[in-house]
């Protein structure tokens, strides 16, 4: 058995034969040309096939994938009647007298570098596009084809895929594609993602391992390619992929419906994400908003400090992608079981009780007015919340607001657009938060109940000691005791209450949460349609 390492750009296993694409290569020799303006014409009705074939196949995206697949297909045609593009390959035939193709395929190499060397990775992804097109553009001139033919279900295997042949194939003969280069940026990954497509891209060079029919299961989210699998692997896969199925089943069943109880009561189920790219994980899973954006893997996947233009672009990322939904941002918790080199904290005999989240944010406020900044910059491009962890005073969230007033004005100042009335909300994670829940209840406009520190700080014992689990009590009564309290103190001052803590997703307490008033749960996406089920069955 063989193993192949990649990056999974869908969380899909497929298995089955593979087939080995590899495109035929249209001719772009280069060589004079006598009739230049004969050659700017083929040049001219070239790229108006490619645009006719490209809006072909937006109108098959849209079919079977949806809008924002079909609007690829939009991006492309419109990079076709990019002034620079076209200019430059009419300046190659008009002053150099090259041929069209070998133009076309220059202008290519010139523009893809471009894109390729800026620091965005979105726009480096964007190299792949001007190549696509403009391979598309000298398949006109060639007579050349690029799209596999598929007679048989099969993972495809191939040393890039561009949008345009994935588009192309056909879905019911795709198992999956892998791809020795590629990015998980690429629209390419992306159509993966929105037409769940297990794909794994970026292996490096493997084609040449492979045979077509050999047997292979590959594996998205762990972004590995298993080459003829012994039968332990086969069956430990083929269990995961049943698994998954069965999930997509529910996803069909149940996407589109509302989270509604028998009775008529309404509950809000949405997404925990840790990265921006999770935002179309959770949408996949019909999330109706983010509960809980963790911003802390902006810092935790760093070696010093991520800059505010850095952070400004995650939190947009994630507020654009789901589309005016509410997206909750929880300020930076570092510390305790989260740790940060580079912030040089001292070494805590206790630093689940040490310096953590708020208070170091209180106590170094360069660090949070950073964050604060970048956060009220990308709240002008969705729907944002803002949510403070650790509370355990209203002085805290006093001081909070002093900082988070000041960085307001000087935006104002500086005339950058934000939200001006960006809802604060704080975590119910001890028990002093939820015993003073009525005083705390006036100076914010949500609460969200973090379940696994207050089962921790209630209970009295370290979640991360692997010797204590018989005594970790989710269910013990006093934390749901503190639970109720809050409910009830959230409700008489007029602000929400939901819960983004593991406990959220817990089946068994889900009637007890609804019954207790909670008004929105946040889970992993793929506990949403499996809690929407469970929201349902109640009377």
């Amino acid at each position: 058995m063989l193993i192949l390492q990649g990056k999974g750009v869908w969380d899909g296993v497929a298995a089955g034969p593979v087939k080995i694409y590899r495109p035929r290569a249209a001719v772009t020799v280069p060589h004079t040309v006598t009739d230049p303006a004969a050659e700017q014409k083929r040049f001219t009705e070239a790229r108006r096939q490619a645009q006719t074939e490209l809006a072909a196949l937006g109108k098959k995206a849209l079919a079977e994938s949806g809008e924002k697949t079909a609007a690829l297909f939009d991006v492309h045609q419109l990079m076709l009647d990019d002034p620079d593009y076209v200019e430059n390959v009419k300046n190659l035939i008009a002053q150099e007298h090259l041929n069209a193709e070998a133009a076309v395929d220059q202008t290519a190499a010139k523009f893809a570098a471009l894109f390729a060397a800026m620091d965005d990775a979105y726009m480096q992804a964007r190299s792949a596009d001007v190549q696509d097109i403009s391979r598309r553009v000298i398949a006109c001139l060639s007579g050349a084809t690029d799209a596999p033919a598929l007679t048989e279900p099969v993972l495809l295997a191939a040393h890039d895929l561009t949008p345009s042949a994935t588009v192309a194939l056909d879905k019911s003969k795709l198992l999956g594609f892998l791809t020795e280069a590629g990015s998980p940026n690429s629209h390419t990954a992306i159509l993966a993602r929105t037409m769940g497509i297990p794909a794994v891209v970026a292996v490096g060079a493997c084609l040449d391992q492979l045979r077509d029919g050999q047997q292979l299961i590959l594996d998205g989210a762990a972004g590995k390619i298993y080459v003829d699998p012994d039968a332990a692997t086969r069956q430990k896969l083929l269990a995961k992929q049943q698994q998954e199925q069965k999930q997509q089943k529910l996803l069909a069943d149940l996407k589109g419906k509302p989270n509604v109880t028998h009775s008529g009561r309404t509950v809000k189920i949405y997404a925990n994400i840790g990265r921006p790219e999770e935002a179309a994980v959770a949408l996949a899973n019909d999330a109706g908003g983010i509960g809980l954006f963790r911003s802390e893997f902006l810092y935790l996947d760093k070696e010093t400090f991520p800059t505010e233009e850095e952070q400004f672009q995650a939190y947009k990322k994630v507020l654009t992608g789901m589309q005016g939904r509410e997206v909750v941002i929880r300020t930076l918790d570092i510390g305790a079981d989260k740790q940060c080199a580079y912030f040089n904290l001292e070494h805590e005999a206790n630093p689940a009780l040490g310096l953590r989240a708020i208070r170091i944010c209180l106590t170094r406020p360069e660090i949070f007015k950073t964050q604060l900044r970048a956060i009220l910059r990308a709240s002008a491009f969705g729907k944002a919340l803002l949510m403070l962890p650790m509370i355990t005073s209203v002085e805290e969230v006093e001081a909070a607001k002093k900082i988070l007033h000041a960085v307001q004005a000087e935006l104002s100042a500086a005339q950058i657009p934000f939200a001006k009335n960006i809802p604060l909300g704080i975590m119910i994670e001890t028990p002093a938060a939820a015993l003073i829940s009525d005083e705390l209840a006036r100076h914010v406009d949500f609460f969200s109940v973090g379940t696994n520190d207050l089962t921790q700080y209630t209970l009295a014992l370290d979640r991360q000691n692997p010797h204590l689990g018989q005594f970790f009590k989710p269910h013990h009564p006093a934390l749901l005791k503190l639970i109720a309290l809050a409910a009830k103190n959230a409700h008489a001052a007029g602000i929400w209450i939901g819960i983004c803590g593991e406990l959220g997703a817990d089946p068994a307490l889900t009637q007890q949460f609804l019954e207790l008033g909670i008004d929105e749960l946040s889970v992993a996406p793929a506990a949403i349609l499996p809690l929407r089920q469970q929201v349902r069955n109640l009377a």
